[in-house]
């Protein structure tokens, strides 16, 4: 009887709930199927877009009839924002960006190896010549012994002496140039391209004069564009493995670096004309930076891989995120190509277009100054190697038409403090037996 009593309610219930009609829609149990979200694909985000376009490559002026040419040596005349305005719009901004930018474009999808010694005209092995014998000069021009001071070394001043000694035979023996004021014009732009004696100090605007010396043999139609290529993959990386020496014997100091946060404390082009280089290979992406085996193995074949290497071996702490921020974050680029259009965009706005860096630029007969720039013995300003440490220039005139020639104890966009050698660092850590141990972030 119990068994039976309690069995029948459940099976009544069970009929009774059966038999209930569903809630219509709006009442009681929601209908959730219109209440769950819609999957959809995930959709990349689009890049954010750059508001300046990608420099292009302007058309090549022609090259100066040398019969007119009234040669003298070069001199500062971007003195002012107006003078760095006047340059900004003339035709030889044009020249250096259609020579620099032509250089890039030569050397596409092309690795080092690729340029043979058959290649070379006699001008560019004369140039390779010159850059043998000025690494000659400093080994054999040795540091002086500062006791562990990561600042110049005051033996950079000897060296550069022995470099300016040599370079009127250079220019008229190996280079050919007969007229002694052209030798003196070209022999400035090599000059200064090692770095400023004063100062003991190297950065882009000397690695420019470096470039604007090879611009000068163009103009004179000593080198052509069959060249291009040579120049870039052969002369250049040959000047950047001089510069290398150099920096690390003399513990040259960045000019007007921005510490970490910059691209390079020293050089810029090895990464313009090193990402040409990359454009279109099949497997080295951007990322490649942070394999130090690809690194390793490919250094040798692609500027900006083997500028990448320098950089490490120059600091004391592992990792580029740590103290190459900027590097490593142009590493996420989608590709080859974003890289080489943001170093043109770099070029135009950190190089060329920064008042710090071309108030030193040098300005002659085959690389010529706009009308109405400032003439600096009239305006009061000593010529780059007699000015004292630091500073960016400018000369106005004032209301009452006084001319006034104002000069900063330190760059106008930097802290004004001198900043110590990051190579200076690494080298002295070798010296104590610790250079292989670099030091690691401790969360990293």
């Amino acid at each position: 009887m119990t068994s039976a009593s309690t069995t029948v309610p459940d099976e009544a219930a069970q009929s009774s709930t059966a038999a209930k009609p569903s809630p219509a829609p709006g009442r009681g149990i929601p209908n959730l199927k219109d209440r769950i979200p819609k999957l959809e694909p995930r959709r990349r985000k689009p890049e954010p877009s750059n508001p300046m376009p990608v420099p292009e490559t302007p058309a090549a002026p022609p090259r100066p009839d040398p019969a007119t040419l009234k040669f003298t040596v070069p001199s500062r005349r971007i003195l002012s924002p107006k003078d760095h305005q006047l340059f900004l719009s003339s035709p030889t901004y044009k020249l250096i960006l259609s020579f620099v930018f032509g250089l890039s474009e030569s050397v596409l999808d092309k690795p080092i190896s690729s340029v043979k010694d058959a290649d070379l005209s006699p001008t560019v092995k004369a140039i390779l010549s010159i850059l043998n014998e000025t690494e000659t000069l400093c080994q054999d021009t040795p540091p002086d012994d500062q006791g562990g001071s990561r600042f110049g070394n005051k033996a950079f001043r000897v060296f550069v002496d022995k470099v300016k000694q040599r370079s009127p035979t250079w220019h008229t023996t190996l280079l050919n140039l007969p007229n002694p004021s052209a030798v003196a014009e070209l022999g400035a732009y090599l000059t200064q391209s090692f770095g400023n004696r004063t100062r003991i100090d190297y950065g882009s605007g000397h690695e420019l004069n470096f470039i604007m010396w090879l611009l000068c043999l163009y103009q004179l139609s000593l080198l052509s564009r069959a060249d291009f290529p040579a120049l870039v993959l052969r002369v250049f990386a040959r000047y950047l493995a001089v510069m290398r020496r150099v920096q690390t014997t003399y513990y040259l100091e960045p000019a007007g670096s921005h510490g970490v946060w910059g691209l390079d404390d020293y050089q810029f082009l090895p990464f313009l004309f090193g990402a040409s280089q990359l454009v279109h290979h099949p497997f080295i992406t951007p990322r490649a930076i942070h394999q130090e085996l690809t690194v390793e193995e490919f250094g040798g074949e692609f500027l900006y891989l083997g500028q990448v290497a320098f950089v490490n071996s120059t600091k004391t702490v592992k990792g580029l995120r740590w103290h190459s921020p900027m590097l490593d974050d142009i590493s996420s680029a989608k590709n080859w190509a974003k890289i080489e259009g943001g170093m043109r965009r770099m070029f135009v706005s950190e190089v060329l277009g920064k008042l710090p860096v071309m108030q030193h630029f040098l300005f002659g007969s085959l690389i010529p100054a706009a009308e109405g720039m400032s003439e600096p013995r009239e305006a009061g300003v000593k010529d780059e190697e007699e000015e004292e440490d630091g500073g960016e220039v400018e000369v106005f005139d004032d209301k009452n038409g006084v001319r006034h020639v104002h000069q900063q104890s330190g760059w106008g966009d930097c802290c004004g403090i001198k900043v110590p050698s990051s190579i200076g660092a690494a080298e002295e850590m070798k010296k104590r037996g610790v250079g292989e141990q670099l030091r690691r972030i401790p969360f990293d």
